[in-house]
């Protein structure tokens, strides 16, 4: 008998080296005030969000995206907020994270009524569930610059080891350091990245200190080249165990798609999983990072290109200065986006998401 859609994504949450607890009770302490990053992260996360809503919905006729998860515009400081936090700890607590779209096929939608997102019957017909992110890059542009950026780096590299491989230095290194001598004799563009050496600030004479800069340098290109050259799709790991907790309860297929200023990739939350769990993945394909922009939780980080581009053009949004009034009169100024428009490539939505 073939494994269920639930027993697939469970036993890889099971298998990931990350420890996932999957019984995870949400908590924690009720954030008290908002502030101007947030606000706007939060209004381009809504405006990421509706751009994939309205690409689905122009350019499919068969099937309909439908706006799932929370819709709040209530924060923290508004009045109201500490019941509408402590709802949501508790839906993430028993449902699960929702994902923000649902796709239909336009015929299960009824006509002409409301359809209830709350009916556990109808959330499972859905096709597929979507998670939107948003990210602050033009996808192309960052391409472009990692890519020079690399070849740079890798380039420095090449000019610093035939300087080192030539007299005095090779001599001088192959006497002292023989071990890094041939760390350098036998390096290539494509492994510079992997080396690993400690650096001897060698001072008695005047070329041993020449040697010295010349390793510094080396390590300086190596640094750049060990840095994460790629965009990527930044599910929490404890999101992992909320999205597995909603799909355990719905069975419907689920995807991240990241959304960026002029393109949008997208990758199914069991592609996530596989690619995490393998080591070999580590570092060329995903990374685990904690940073500010995450509330310092642990991220796992997976190049984009790992996915597909599904939205292979976006047309950039107008930006505009908005206003928040704080209860005790603190005004908050943020960005808010208007318009823009997604252009879907339906071989991959069919592909992806259709008929995987």
């Amino acid at each position: 008998m073939p494994e269920s859609y639930r027993d697939t994504i469970l036993r890889l949450i099971q298998a990931t080296p990350f420890e996932i607890d999957t019984e995870i009770e949400v908590g924690g302490r009720l954030p008290t005030l908002a502030n101007s990053e947030f606000l706007t992260n939060k209004e381009q996360g809504n405006w990421a969000e509706q751009i994939a809503l309205a690409a689905i919905n122009e350019h499919s006729g068969e099937y309909r995206a439908v706006q799932y998860g929370r819709d709040d515009s209530i924060s923290a400081g508004d009045p109201g907020f500490r019941e509408f936090y402590a709802a949501y700890q508790e839906e993430l607590n028993t449902v699960g994270k929702k994902p923000d779209i649902l796709i239909y096929r336009r015929s299960d939608l009824p006509d002409n009524r409301p359809y209830d997102l709350d009916d556990t019957q109808f959330v499972q017909q859905a096709v597929a569930a979507i998670e939107v992110r948003s990210s602050s890059f033009l996808a192309q542009k960052y391409s472009s610059f990692m890519e020079i950026r690399t070849r740079d780096a890798e380039s420095e590299c090449m000019q610093i080891q035939r300087r080192i491989l030539e007299e005095p230095y090779s001599g001088l290194l192959s006497q002292r350091r023989p071990h890094i001598y041939e760390m350098v004799r036998n390096a290539t563009p494509d492994t510079f990245r992997e080396l690993s050496f400690n650096l001897t600030n060698w001072s008695s004479t005047q070329q041993l200190r020449e040697l010295t800069d010349l390793l510094r340098s080396l390590k300086e290109q190596m640094k750049i080249l060990r840095t994460r050259a790629y965009l990527s799709i930044t599910p929490k790991l404890e999101d992992l165990a909320l999205v597995n907790r909603w799909i355990q309860n719905f069975g419907v297929r689920h995807y991240y798609m990241q959304v960026f200023f002029d393109k949008a990739y997208i990758i199914p939350f069991q592609e996530i999983l596989e690619i995490a769990s393998d080591s070999d993945n580590k570092g060329p394909i995903f990374s685990v990072e904690r940073d500010k922009k995450n509330q310092g939780k642990t991220t796992i980080k997976i190049d984009v290109k790992a996915g597909r581009e599904i939205l292979g053009r976006i047309d950039m949004p107008e930006r505009r200065s908005a206003r928040k009034e704080l209860e005790r009169g603190r005004l908050l100024f943020y960005v808010t986006f208007q318009g823009g428009k997604g252009y879907l490539d339906q071989a991959v939505f069919l592909d992806e998401i259709i008929n995987a």
